[in-house]
Order: C-alpha cells, then structure tokens, then sequence
C-alpha cells in the first residue's frame, strides 16, 4: 500500500472543519490545565499510529486524549485505570462539547476551558455551535495516514540540526502539523493580528529567530493540501531563494513557501521531494539570515549511531585546504566540485553572456559542515571570476551570504 495517499480537500472539508474543532476543544481542555511551555508547546498534540494523541494532562488522575482516527473515537484514558471513549460520528460541535465535558467529569478531571474557537473565520462558541456536521470515516482514515508519512519525514529532518527545535506536532489553532528551528537569538516584537489569536500568544510564539515548516490539510486560503515555509523575521532575499523541488513557489497571499501535497504524494520518491523541501527553504532562511550552521546543523540521525562529539570530530577530520578544487566549465553551465575524504561538495552556476555567471546551488553535505567547504567554493568562484573579467549574481542563499561577510570580495559583484 502506498503510505502517501491521495487527498482532496473540497470533497471532505465540512468534515475536516468539524474535527478541527472538535480538536480545538479537546486542545482548550488541555491548555487550560498543563504550565505554559514556550511557543504554545504545552497544547499541541503528537500523531501516533492510532490518530492524534495529547500526552498526560495533569489534571485530577492524569487524563490523556486520543483521537482514534482508525477506530472513530475519542479516547479518555485516566491514571487510575479507567477509560471513557465518545463515538466520531456525524453531530453537531455543540454535540461534541457536552459529550467530552461528560467525558472529562467521568475521568476525574475539571473539565473547564475556553469556549471560544481560536484562528478560524467567524468563530461560534462552541455550545452555540448547533450546525449539522458530517464524519467521513474514509477521509479521516486518509488524513492519518498522510500524517503518518509526514510525520516520518519531519522526525528524520529534526534529527540534522543540533540547536533548539520544536517536536513535531500538530497545533489546533491552524490545524497544522509543524516542525520549527530557532537561531538562537531574540526576534524583533511580533506584530500580532492573527484572527482570533491573542497578540500576547503570538509575540510569546515568534518571540526568537525562526525557520519553519508544515502540513495543511486544506482551508486558510488553500483548497488544497499543501506543505509551507516561513521564517521570522524573514530576511531580505528569502521570497527570491530558490528552493526545491520545481513544484514548490513562494505564495504572495500567505507570504511563505508553499508545495502542493499532490506534488509530493505522485514523486517517484515522496519522502525525497518533501526532504528536499524541507532543506531547501532551511537552508535560505539560515544562509539569508547569517545563522551559524557550523554551530546548529549535523548530519542526519541513524538508528543506533550516536553523533560523534564536536571535539572528536575536530581531532579526526583532517584539515580542508590542500584539496584540488575541480572546475567543471560548459558553454551554459558549471560547477566547482570538491572532494574531501570522499565525500562530494558541489556549486553550481549559470552562464548569462560572456561576462556574467548566476551561482545557483551550493552543496555541502553535513559531514563536512564546520570545515569551510562552502567558503572555499565561493572563493575560487571570486578568484576565478577577477581573472577572467566576468562578474558575479550569487542566487544562491549561501553564496550571498558569504560573499556578504567578505567586502573583499564584492569587487566582482553585478550592481545593477
């Protein structure tokens, strides 16, 4: 079986917009009984095999929420032993709020919070919420298992980086799975005036540099399912980045990246494509925004392989520098190539007339990160490009961002 299904938003919207918020409620519950933990992390929810889960809750016994999305039901499990379940089913919100308070009371819990939808358009409370709703079982069976398979890929994509970042998890305000990396350094005041989201909750969530990304299964301007990318502040250059794969485009609308879930699902290698999203739009966010990825970044993580300790790795690895930088020169396209212990480091470029090359891509594997790799390919390029006579556009984020901490080297640079 194909663990990428196919997903149509429009034909299951009205049921996705129901356990939207009958995951709103059950995340309400959740929030107003777990200690804040920064950027909202106390209220998501983690996909697990069976659907959507919330982790121990402290409250009465310890109550934790599972949304079976295999077997239809919500699920109330206390630390005493006693579970309640609520059927998914066709209902109305309001429908849905008693049944859980219920569900709550009967646990041992005080099942007190918010009544009010956050980040959705014309919010209702939910006791007033009396609309009719469908459940699509089959829908809902495709939506988790397309989780399933992102949240493979996220996980595997969190494991290279080695500065803070979130969990994968799935936020019941904008119904999105996310997975996000910081810098490590403060962010300038979020503006706030996201729908129906306290500014105070915003400016506490984007309160440090950031580069994320997700998963939407439909709505918020979207009728379709689709990954994206953003980072705060965004830097100057990153809706101009390249990025990958040739689906993925920068949406004026939402101000990120987007790339259709279709897109991913027909690739001959779903988890590649949806990778090299992921690292694509990483990579412009930190290279634009000068992050220290010698520091954050490391190869990805293998099962039973522990990552060897800085210090380790500066004893062993050889130097970078006797190496031969090779260049490999066509009448429309080049690339410099270096091989260190074996392992490739690549930029590439374009000709645009006799005196003009575009540097589009840089490559660096993270096994050779920390090793000034991707510095000394941008410097022969510059070498390079004085002897010849030509000049310089660097497309590429990395390249622009080294040739933008060396003033020495912008001689070559096309100005107009």
């Amino acid at each position: 079986m194909n663990p990428w299904p196919q997903l149509d938003y429009l034909s299951w919207r009205e049921t996705c917009s129901a356990l939207h918020l009958y995951l709103q409620i059950a995340g309400k519950y959740r929030l107003a009984h777990t200690p804040w933990l920064n950027h909202s992390w106390n209220a998501t929810f983690y996909v697990t095999p069976q659907g959507l889960a919330s982790s121990p809750i402290p409250d009465g016994p310890g109550i934790e929420i599972l949304f079976d999305l295999r077997a239809h039901k919500l699920v109330g499990t206390a630390g005493n032993g006693r579970r309640e379940t609520i059927d998914l089913r066709p209902m109305t919100v309001a429908t849905f709020h008693a049944n859980f308070v219920q569900l709550i009371s009967k646990l041992g819990g005080t099942p007190t919070f918010n009544g009010q939808p956050n980040e959705v358009p014309n919010p209702v409370p939910f006791v007033e919420d009396d609309r009719d709703r469908p459940y699509d079982r089959d829908a809902v069976q495709r939506f988790h298992q397309a989780l399933v398979a992102v949240d493979q890929v996220f996980s595997r994509f969190r494991t290279s980086f080695l500065g803070k970042s979130s969990p994968v998890h799935l936020f019941w305000g904008s119904f999105d799975l996310a997975v996000t990396r910081f810098s490590g350094r403060r962010a300038p005041l979020h503006p706030g005036g996201i729908p129906a989201l306290p500014d105070d909750v915003a400016q506490e969530a984007y309160d440090r540099e950031v580069s994320s990304a997700g998963f939407w299964p439909g709505g918020g301007g979207l009728d379709y399912p689709a990954f994206y990318a953003y980072a705060y502040p965004a830097p100057g250059g990153y809706r101009a980045a390249p990025v990958r794969p040739d689906a993925a485009f920068w949406h004026e609308g939402l101000s990120e990246f987007v790339l259709p879930y279709d897109a991913v699902q027909s690739a001959a290698d779903p988890d590649a494509a949806l990778m090299a999203f992921l690292i694509s739009t990483y990579e412009a966010a930190a290279d634009l925004g000068g992050w220290d990825r010698d520091l954050l970044d490391c190869a990805q993580g293998r099962p039973r392989q522990a990552r060897r300790p800085d210090p380790a790795q500066a004893a062993t690895a050889p130097a970078v520098g006797d190496e031969t930088i090779e260049r490999e020169d066509g009448p429309s396209k080049g690339r410099y190539r270096l091989v260190v212990d074996g392992i490739e480091a690549e930029m590439t470029y374009s000709r645009a007339g006799d005196g003009l090359i575009i540097i589009d891509h840089t490559e660096v594997p993270a096994a050779l990160r920390g090793r000034k790799v991707g510095e000394r390919l941008v410097r022969q390029a510059i070498e390079d490009a004085r002897r010849d006579g030509v000049d310089i556009i660097p497309l590429c984020p990395f390249a622009k961002a080294q040739i933008g901490r060396h003033p020495e080297w912008q001689d070559v640079l096309r100005r107009s």
